[in-house]
């Protein structure tokens, strides 16, 4: 017995084997299916985008949906995940957006920013109505500093804090600026350079039942690059045209200086908004994503015939006032006095170690 138990070794592997190999046989595995392109010239790609670029103001009710937002941490992306807004947008880079409860049309946030500055009220928490404040910063700043110290600390309080500080510096008005007002080509400013693309996508349209839900669909990708003073290129944007069906711009991704994504910006179906046909074949649905902030939030035409567009707003309707008495947190003090604090706690950590 002892001599044949290596072929009874054998036998067995080859069954293993063979078991194996049948059934990856019978696993179905669906190729993606090639959808057919269309071709175009880069003056084409340009044109689709300063088409965009042709809007210069906009005023617009719009269905607001919260997606994987840090609000959850104070419970305002559980109470307002879903909300009316009515947004007002006006270049070069000004936006005024309330956020408003369904139905009875109360306010739950104001937001303006000139293009510099942003203030954000905060007029409903969902709560017992500590989280209302007027919150006051600048665009361009970076408060992740506030974040991570709240981040080590364990106490109440510093839960607290950590709760505004997410809800009240995540969600800036000016995200949906550039979403809104496509900034035109600029030649004169920046190189742009051409390409190609083929990405496998889900066919949410495909039946149920069809072996054919994967699909490639095939891009144009229009990159702008700055040149820098020491020559180096970066990249400031990239234009995604959807090459099924004719050229469409689907897509246009914002970077930083550091060439990560600062917004991804899904543009869905187009149609037309407004009252005239002057503006024709514009997306009726927004999808902005800012991963550094980490949360997404889907903009909806109400009535695209009802929105207006090419009005003159003043400069004071993007200066929000703290009409409501709420208790005003400046940013920016705040990421000041954190430094300090930061640069004080390394001069004591350093001290200790020397000794």
């Amino acid at each position: 017995m002892l001599k044949r138990s290596p072929f009874l070794l054998l036998f067995l592997f080859f069954i293993l084997f063979l078991g194996g190999c049948s059934s990856i046989v019978k696993e179905k595995v669906s190729t993606p299916k090639l959808l057919k392109t269309e071709n175009a010239a880069p003056s084409e790609l340009v044109n689709e985008v300063n088409r965009f670029a042709r809007v210069g103001s906009m005023r617009a009710k719009m269905d607001l949906k919260f997606e994987d937002s840090s609000f959850a941490e104070s419970g305002i992306a559980e109470k307002y995940k879903t909300a009316d807004g009515e947004v007002v947008v006006q270049r070069p880079s000004n936006i005024l957006l309330k956020v408003q409860v369904p139905i009875i049309k109360s306010d739950v946030a104001q937001m303006t920013s000139n293009g510099t500055n942003f203030r954000v009220a905060i007029l409903q928490d969902g709560g017992d109505g500590r989280y209302k404040k007027f919150v006051i910063g600048t665009n361009v700043a970076d408060y992740s500093l506030l974040q991570e110290q709240v981040k080590q600390t364990d106490l109440d309080n510093g839960k607290v804090i950590k709760q505004n500080v997410n809800a009240f510096s995540n969600l800036r008005p000016q995200h949906f600026t550039d979403a809104m007002l496509v900034r035109p080509i600029d030649t004169e400013s920046y190189s742009y350079l051409t390409s190609t693309i083929f990405q496998e996508e889900f066919d949410f349209n495909a039946p149920k039942k069809s072996p054919l839900k994967w699909i490639l669909r095939g891009y144009y990708l229009l990159d702008e690059l700055r040149k820098d003073a020491d020559g180096s290129l970066k990249i400031t944007r990239r234009f995604w045209f959807d090459r099924v069906g004719g050229i469409r711009l689907a897509r246009q991704q914002i970077f930083d200086e550091k060439g990560g994504i600062e917004s991804d910006i899904i543009y869905g179906q187009e149609g037309k908004l407004g009252a005239n046909g002057d503006y024709s074949n514009l997306p009726l649905q927004i999808l902005v994503t800012r991963p550094k902030e980490k949360y997404k939030m889907r903009l909806t035409y109400q009535t695209p015939e009802t929105v207006s567009i090419g009005r003159t707003y003043p400069a004071a309707a993007f200066e929000l006032k703290n009409e409501w008495g709420l208790e005003e947190v400046d940013l920016d003090k705040k990421l000041q006095e954190a430094r300090s604090q930061k640069t004080l706690t390394e001069k004591s950590n350093s001290a200790t170690k020397a000794q």
